[in-house]
């Protein structure tokens, strides 16, 4: 039930990840067209997609770490330390929880510092930025707290977990 529930947030993920790339390229091909096209442009489509891209890059980070597909380098430990992968997977993960937690702490007091700070333009709070760290580092930290638990070899989903 609960792996039912997760899968389900992992799904919403992804679509607002396809959503926020639409607009995105939307408002820059819009803002494009409109720049070389008509010598005017959409001040706030800049903003705004800055914005997305920021929470594009950490949802996308999440969801990188949760599939095991962001970079890393195995043929060392896999070579030479093959039976050192369950010790190593899980001293990687407790850097990235540690890491995280400083980053995630850093977003959450300059998020709350920058609520007041309303943006020209769009007329939004800048701690929008800071919040896409907030939820992005969090979710980061439950996936690695995940991983722990069951750890899967550096990048490989269709094997079992290490033991």
């Amino acid at each position: 039930m609960i792996e039912r529930g997760t899968a389900v947030i992992w799904v919403l993920i992804e679509a607002l990840l396809a959503l926020l790339l639409a607009g995105m390229i939307i408002l820059v091909f819009t803002n494009v067209v409109m720049r070389y096209g008509f010598n005017s442009g959409l001040r706030w489509g800049i903003e705004l997609s800055r914005l997305a891209f920021v929470w594009i890059a950490m949802l996308g980070s999440a969801l990188a770490l949760r599939s095991n597909e962001h970079l890393a380098v195995t043929e060392v430990v896999e070579t030479f330390l093959p039976n050192a992968l369950r010790p190593i997977w899980v001293v990687t993960r407790l850097v990235i929880i540690g890491l995280l937690a400083i980053f995630v702490i850093g977003c959450w007091r300059q998020m709350n510092l920058n609520w007041v700070n309303i943006s020209q333009v769009t007329g939004l709070p800048t701690a929008l930025i800071y919040m896409a760290g907030v939820v992005g580092g969090g979710l980061m930290i439950v996936v690695a707290a995940a991983q722990i638990l069951n750890p899967v070899p550096f990048g490989r989903h269709d094997e079992r977990p290490i033991e």
